[in-house]
Parts: structure tokens; sequence; C-alpha cells
């Protein structure tokens, strides 16, 4: 019941069989060692290896098709598809394995073209399919025999791509596990340095399987995978090394990690490599992205970063037994300002992120470039309640506390500017998204009721089951509910360091959504629903997220609902 691991097998596969039935082969354990040892055997093969991650190109508007065969009923399959630089589009489906020959007995072999077609001419039953940059899974407990075939479209341009199957996802785990709380954490911000902080994999912690992290950081958006990231590094960036135990070196400073620096320029620093013959020429320009593996280490500070610049950092655990990778969620900070403090220009229409630090305060400007009747100012606080000031022409409009989405509209005047304060919390650092328009129909941010809370109806409680309701609105929005099975010591500190509403559903795992739905109500008093989770375990904690996400793709989370099952029934 293994997967198809070797070129010959499909080869069989397809040649005509003879008049008695050929049971196929199973994995021979020690050639299929040997085999993915040897890296070239499966490259621009067709054949997924059981157990084995593969990677391969996809030219754009040029599909591609892989094959592999589950031999018997009931058998374990999990198939993970990573795109690299470049959105997918992939399917796997599966048809019946032939039993007999489809020549007639005369013992003279077919064309091997004509006989792979009478196999895959068939599109076979259409198993599960997907679209997107994001790293996918088909899982399933109990897959039936057959000819699995994964089919593989990139429209946007020429890609990489990794994938990775196996019939036994339970015992192999290749990827390392992520911690309850997967989000990096900003523990300390300076005018030049960022010192983050998160949570060891288990795989580490309780598998004692050697895992090392790796950080990556850039000025443009966070990656979802690593494959993404040295996808978009050249060929002559160079990977750094983890430093000396007790020492956070700048991954911006490459004397610290090894690296030449160039003679001619004295203090200027930069790759060098060396040719055939010893002589030293300068590399391609460098991307503006930096990756640097520490080891094992939960905490690290980057340095040599520009003062009032937002970063992106991402953290990935890395595999070093199988070279696989899990990505943790990524986060972003500003640098601190130099000491002249700058004012942020909005634009209109444009969402705009802030990061404060704790007890800090940002100032942003909105200059109008035409007259206007109305202004607008949207607010959305990822995580605790922060002040907001609003003054035109330097006289006070507006003074308020904001948590979650605000929105606030202010009469315009001819050729006004806005100067905006906002003052970060008492508790720890804060991130916003802002909002300034003078065109009304420019929402970006979908509305909320008052009460964002879930409620959870006791009675109705069972063994598999929790029955919820949330609040909406007059305006019609895509709500998304999405769950989570968490210990049974899970807390309300713990729920609340999860409360960063600006993470979205795409920070989650696609087993862990329940369903969305549009809802609305004209008359506010009705505008409620409710939703029964099925599927539970028996007295089983779960965290419940309910996500509302506007017409400007934007999401907010509501406050996280902790629920658990009745243990009898």
């Amino acid at each position: 019941m293994l997967l198809l691991h070797c070129p010959l097998l499909l080869l069989l596969l397809l040649l005509p069989l003879g008049s008695r039935p050929q049971k196929l082969p199973t994995r021979d354990e020690e050639l299929f060692q040997m085999q993915i040892r040897d890296k070239a055997f499966f490259h621009d093969s067709s054949v997924i290896p059981d157990g084995a991650e593969i990677s391969s190109y996809l030219f754009r508007d040029t599909p591609k098709r892989y094959f592999f065969v589950v031999e018997e009923d009931n058998t374990p399959l999990a198939v993970t598809v990573t795109p690299c630089d470049a959105p997918l589009e992939w399917k796997l489906s599966v048809q019946e394995l032939p039993e007999e020959a489809s020549g007639e007995g005369s013992g003279d072999p077919e064309p091997l073209e004509q006989q792979k077609q009478q196999i895959t001419s068939e599109e076979g039953t259409e198993l599960f399919s997907y679209k997107g940059n994001d790293v996918e899974y088909f899982v399933s407990s109990s897959s039936p025999s057959g000819l699995y075939q994964l089919d593989l479209l990139s429209t946007e341009k020429d890609t990489h791509f990794k994938v990775y199957a196996t019939t036994t996802p339970e015992s192999d785990q290749p990827y390392p596990e992520l911690p309850y709380d997967p989000r990096i954490d900003v523990t300390s911000l300076g005018r030049t340095t960022v010192t983050l902080a998160w949570k060891p994999s288990p795989t580490a912690s309780l598998l004692r399987q050697p895992i090392q992290y790796c950080i990556v950081i850039n000025k443009e958006h966070n990656f979802k995978s690593l494959c993404a990231v040295e996808a978009k590094l050249s060929s002559d960036d160079a990977f750094m090394m983890a430093p000396k135990p007790g020492l956070d070196f700048s991954p911006f400073d490459f004397a610290h990690f090894g690296f030449p620096v160039d003679n001619n320029s004295g203090k200027e620093r930069g790759f060098l490599k060396s040719s055939k013959f010893g002589r030293q020429t300068p590399s391609k320009p460098r991307v503006d992205l930096h990756k640097v593996c520490i080891g094992n280490k939960n905490i690290f500070t980057v340095s040599d970063l520009k003062p009032d610049t937002q970063y992106y950092f991402d953290m990935f655990a890395v595999n070093t037994n199988t070279n696989m990778s899990t990505a943790y969620v990524g986060t972003f900070a500003r640098t601190k300002e130099e000491a002249k403090q700058k004012t942020v220009e909005l634009k209109d229409g444009k969402v705009t992120d802030v990061f404060i630090k704790r007890k800090g305060a940002k100032f942003l400007r909105f200059a109008p470039v035409s007259s206007h009747q109305k202004v607008t100012f949207s607010v959305h606080s990822c995580l605790d309640a922060v002040q907001i000031q609003v003054r035109r022409d330097g006289k006070l409009l507006l003074s308020q506390s904001v948590e979650g989405v605000r929105q606030f509209q202010l009469r315009g005047k001819a050729k006004a500017k806005y100067l905006i304060r906002l003052k970060g919390s008492k508790k720890g650092a804060s991130m916003l998204k802002v909002l300034a328009t003078t065109r009304p129909n420019k929402q970006s941010f979908p509305s909320l009721p008052e009460d964002t809370r879930i409620k959870a109806f006791d009675k109705l409680r069972t063994c598999s089951s929790v029955t919820v309701a949330w609040l909406g609105t007059q305006e019609r929005n895509k709500f998304c509910i999405y769950k989570r099975e968490v210990d049974d010591n899970y807390n309300e500190e713990q729920k609340k360091r999860e409360q960063n509403q600006c993470l979205g559903p795409d920070t989650r795992k696609k087993s862990e959504k329940v369903l969305c739905k549009y809802f609305h109500s004209q008359n506010i008093q009705k505008a409620v629903t409710t939703e029964t989770i099925r599927g539970l375990q028996p007295g089983k904690s779960y965290l419940l997220d309910v996500y509302v996400i506007g017409h400007g793709g934007h999401s907010v989370k509501y406050q996280s609902k902790l629920v658990r099952t009745r243990k009898f029934c």
C-alpha cells in the first residue's frame, strides 16, 4: 500500500499486462533509500516517491502531471504542495488500476504512447483542487487504491515548486510542528535593532529531533514558505551560518560571518566569489532580502537596520534530518525614529501599517489634494487600545480611545491639513492599520457591531458539537469560523496572546476551517447568526475564531471563544 517510488514501476504499469493478473511491487526500502540519496534519480521524472520531497519547475501555462500508485484500499495518504515564487493551480485525482491487458491476445505489445493514452486518458475522480500561493495539504486517513494523478499549472510565470507525498503520515512527520503560539514576538525595538523571540517547535522540545531556526528579513512583505524565500534570493547570495553561541551578529555585517571585505573600498561590505583560477570577481547585485540560520536558539537580535524603517520578519523551523521546513506566523515592525520626530504621510484611500512601541507615539499627516466635503479616518488596532487625536489646521476635532476597528467621519474644509497623533498602549507595543480618504465609498475595513464577542450556548453542548452565535451588521459581509483543539490547561492569558485582530484567515490551517457564509440584516436588532460546530471529540477544549472579511479584502477577528464539549452524554 505504498506510493510508487521507481520510474520502472510506472513503466510496468503503462506496458501491456499479461494474461495473468500482476501485483504491483511494494517499496524496497533499501533501494528506496539509495534512490532518495541520489538526488538526480527523480530529476524531471513524472514519478512521486513515497516519503520524500521533490523539487521541480513549471513553465508558464504549461501543465505538468505526476503519478503515484496506492496498491491497497484504506491506505493513509498525505500530499503537500509548496508553491515557491508564483501561485499554482493543482488538482489531485485518482482512477482505478487496470486489471487486464487491453490487447486482443496477439501477444504483440501495443505502442507505449497508445497504452499510456488508454490508461490515463480518463480524468479520473477529482479528490482535491487548490489555486493560490499557500502551502496546501491533502490528507486522508483512508484512501482507495488506484493510480493517482497530480496536475499542476502556473498561469503567472515560470516557477519552482515542491511536492511531498507519503502513505505513512503519522510516522514520517518530516515537517517540524509549530507550537501552540506560532507567532514571532518583537521583544525589543531600537533605532537600528529589533529583538525577536518565539516558542520552540515541539519537534525539538518533545520529539528531540534536530531543529534549527532560520530568520528572513526584508522590507516588502512576509513569506509563506522557505521555498519562496530561496526563489527570491539570487544564486550568488550567500547562506549565512549560525554565529558563535551567545553572540547575535547582524545579517548585514558579512565580515562577522567570515565573508571577505572588498579591499578596494575599505569600509564597504559586499559578497565576493572566487573564480576557478583564484581571481575574485564581484557578484551581481543582491536583492533586499536576507536569511540567517541561528541554530536552535529561540531569541535573536537583528542589528544594523535603518531607523524609522518597516521590516518584515519571518521564522522557519527546519528539520536538519529532512531539510524540510515549516513557517511561523510572520510579523513586521518599524524601527525607532531618529531623535527628530518624523511624520508619516497618508495617501488618500491607501491603508498604512503603523507600529508604535510601548508608551510611544506616532504622528500621521493627511493633506487631501482636492476639495472635499467630508474626510473619513478608519483605524484598525490589532492588539490593545490606542489613543487617537485628530487636528485640522491646528484645531482639535477628535480625541478618543480606539479598540478593534473604528471609523470617524469629519466635516471637510478646502485646502485643510490633518494631523493624527496615535499614542501606544502602556501594556506593550501596538500595531495598527490606518486609512484616510475623502471618498465615502472607499472603505477597506468591514463594519463591526459594538459587541464582537462569540456566545456559546451551554445547554446545546453535546459530546461532539457546540452551538455559538455572534452579531453582524446591516452591511453584507463574509464571515468565516475556525476551530482549533487546545490543551485542557489552556487559559485566558494564552488566549489573550492570540488576539492580534490583523492576522487573517490566511494564517490558519485549512483543516481548522469550519465554514464561511455571507450574513447581514436590515434590522440591526435581528443581526445575529448561529452555527453548530460538529465533529468534535468528547471532553475536549476548542478555541473558536470568527473572521469578518470586508469588500476591500481586509479581515477583522472577533474575540476568541474557548469552548469544551461534554465528556459524557
